[in-house]
């Protein structure tokens, strides 16, 4: 069967050929993922979620197209935003320790106080998608791409102003995040 014909199953419906792609092309969809993240199990999660998004996608997928040309398009996309993701996470994580720290004494108290306080404000100060966008991460927990969802945006402007607001949250708390480095 030629890959235009499996394609053209796929398109509309056809299990087996799913199934038939899913088989062909795994094994080469992980290798391509495992090269960019340099994880073998991240690697597997993100070739099944581009299978899963093949299969989500088969109805809209291009008639002209190969599956395997959307097939590693698709996980180096995911590769590459999984990773940037992860550096956006790894700017804020200077920020997330002060609003979860444990506090121990009279004097901690006070200053827990305030800088609950400093950070409120700094959250408030922040323009407001990425006010929303940082809410809906470290307050609901959502996912970027359930952000995005929500918002109707795409996980790269998730990304963008969430980047933003970190930024701007570290500058208005460099005095807190200083403070915590030295008492340590």
């Amino acid at each position: 069967m030629s890959e235009r014909d499996l394609l053209n199953r796929l398109r509309a419906g056809d299990v087996d050929a799913f199934d038939t792609l899913f088989r062909q092309w795994y094994p080469a969809v992980v290798r391509v993922a495992e090269r960019i993240v340099r994880e073998t199990a991240l690697a597997e999660e993100l070739a099944q979620e581009v299978f899963l998004g093949l299969w989500r996608r088969r109805e809209s997928l291009d008639a002209e197209g190969t599956p395997q040309s959307y097939l590693f398009q698709a996980v180096r996309n995911r590769a590459l935003n999984h990773l940037r993701h992860a550096a956006v996470e790894r700017k804020g994580a200077v920020i997330i320790p002060l609003l979860t720290e444990p506090v121990s004494s009279a004097d901690a108290d006070i200053n827990a106080h305030d800088l609950a306080s400093a950070i409120d404000s700094a959250i408030d100060a922040l323009p407001p998608r990425c006010r929303e966008v940082f809410q809906m991460s470290r307050d609901r927990g959502l996912r970027y791409s359930e952000i995005a969802d929500t918002l109707g945006i795409t996980v790269k402007a998730v990304e963008a102003n969430m980047g933003r607001a970190l930024k701007l949250l570290r500058q208005r708390l460099a005095p807190w995040i200083e403070q915590t480095r030295n008492t340590k």
